[in-house]
């Protein structure tokens, strides 16, 4: 095994090395989407093979420089190669770490492909590394529970997110010490946002009893918990934690390797866009309508940057802007219909929102997102509805998107139409395509 992964780094360093020396760095040095932050565990738990984590940072530059099905299929080729160097016998950690981070980077990839089932087929087989880190299989359920919420299976999701409460239970004794602390606060905010999505805010305010003082208060945790602040209208720490993460991301610090082991839509890509798309809802509902359109200007060029102009991804950050919009014309008694329209009928595009003959029943290839294609299809319909010569449309589409609807916490009138008085507040989820 040794001289299979010596060839192995030998080649990846010659192939960096055919790079013009612009690309070299992407490749070895870590930057802010590196696997090396991404997967690597630094400080509380062991590391996974150095050079496995060099063939997985190696292997997710690829997809991400070129774009295109031969750049995935290579970097599905080293990642394939990567683990089968691992010896099928090793039950040591270090192996299996390293199993279990190449089937982290590999749902990956997949997830960007929008192959759900595939991706949640690798981050299942981590459950079957009995000798991995906990920071590994925390990684791996929370990422399975984010995609189980993007499809709309909230019974799974809830039932993965108890698992990961029990595995931390099983080491309770060990709370207190990094790694189990930080996991404990990443298990109970993933829990926290599933019932945030069932709209059990009771349930949820318990999960995140205390969380503010948390070793575990970063991250997709950290947005989890401001989401729910956001939701129960505490705007100013709302508005406090939406920027810690923001600002911890983006500036790519150190954190230890619980802090920054993720996947799927719970990657910090992820995280970044959706704590900027949530603080822009934010400003929006304190009225601040200026801010909300520069901040969500901002989700909106880092969604089509990093997913492309044509991905879902893009779909659910232009509803944000969309609904703000409508809030704007609202509260200051003005018309932006035309630019409304626009945002909608781009929307419900790349969402793939299905015809309106299909009433009800939206299901748009692997993923939902039920609830954003039916505010976007909700918020068209009113824009429809006050032009005479549109108003039977306006008509049809208001009834698909009712009947589509399937919140627990709110009626999608509610969902259109909040108000300082109301004590129902929507905020979008952009990792989950979700509102909570």
């Amino acid at each position: 095994m040794i001289r299979f992964l010596s060839r192995a780094a030998t080649t990846v360093a010659r192939t960096a090395w055919l790079q013009p020396i612009s690309n070299r760095r992407s490749l070895f040095a870590p930057s802010s989407t590196s696997t090396l932050r991404l997967f690597h565990e630094k400080i509380n738990g062991p590391n996974a093979s150095p050079v496995a984590l060099q063939m997985i940072d190696y292997a997710l530059s690829l997809p991400k420089s070129q774009k295109s099905d031969e750049s995935f299929a290579q970097a599905m080729l080293v990642l394939e190669q990567c683990l089968s160097s691992q010896s099928s016998e090793g039950q040591d950690i270090v192996t299996q770490n390293s199993k279990g981070m190449v089937l982290l980077a590999m749902s990956n990839l997949l997830f960007g492909r929008e192959n759900y089932d595939e991706a949640m087929e690798k981050l299942q087989k981590i459950q079957d590394l009995a000798h991995s880190s906990l920071g590994v299989k925390v990684a791996a359920i929370e990422a399975l529970v984010g995609l189980n919420l993007e499809l709309g299976n909230d019974d799974t999701s809830s039932v993965l997110a108890d698992k990961c409460l029990e595995l931390l239970g099983k080491d309770e004794h060990k709370r207190t010490v990094g790694e189990f602390v930080v996991a404990d606060a990443r298990a109970k905010a993933v829990k926290g946002l599933v019932e945030l999505v069932c709209g059990n805010l009771g349930s949820a305010e318990s999960l995140f009893q205390g969380f503010h003082d948390s070793e575990g208060y970063v991250g997709n945790a950290a947005l989890s918990y401001g989401e729910f602040l956001h939701a129960t209208r505490n705007f100013s720490l709302a508005k406090d934690v939406y920027h810690k993460v923001i600002n911890e991301v983006a500036e790519n610090k150190d954190f230890s390797g619980m802090h920054t082991l993720a996947s799927c839509n719970m990657a910090s890509e992820e995280v970044l866009l959706a704590a900027i798309c949530a603080l822009g809802q934010l400003e929006a509902h304190m009225g601040k309508f200026s801010d909300a359109e520069e901040t969500l200007t901002k989700a909106l060029n880092k969604a089509e940057q990093h997913f492309g102009s044509r991905h879902p991804k893009v779909g659910v950050v232009l509803t944000c802007l969309a609904l703000m919009f409508r809030q704007k014309a609202v509260q200051e008694r003005s018309s932006s219909l035309l630019i409304q329209e626009g945002l909608y009928r781009r929307t419900i595009d790349l969402l793939k929102a299905p015809p309106l003959d299909s009433e009800g029943n939206v299901t748009m290839g692997s993923s939902s997102r039920r609830d954003v294609v039916a505010l976007a299809r909700g918020g068209y319909a009113e824009t429809l509805c006050v032009q005479q010569n549109r108003e039977r449309e306006g008509e049809r589409m208001k009834r698909w998107a009712e009947a589509a609807w399937k919140n627990n916490r709110f009626s999608l009138t509610e969902a259109l139409k909040t108000s300082e008085s109301s004590n129902k507040l929507p905020v979008i989820d952009a990792r989950i395509g979700r509102v909570v």
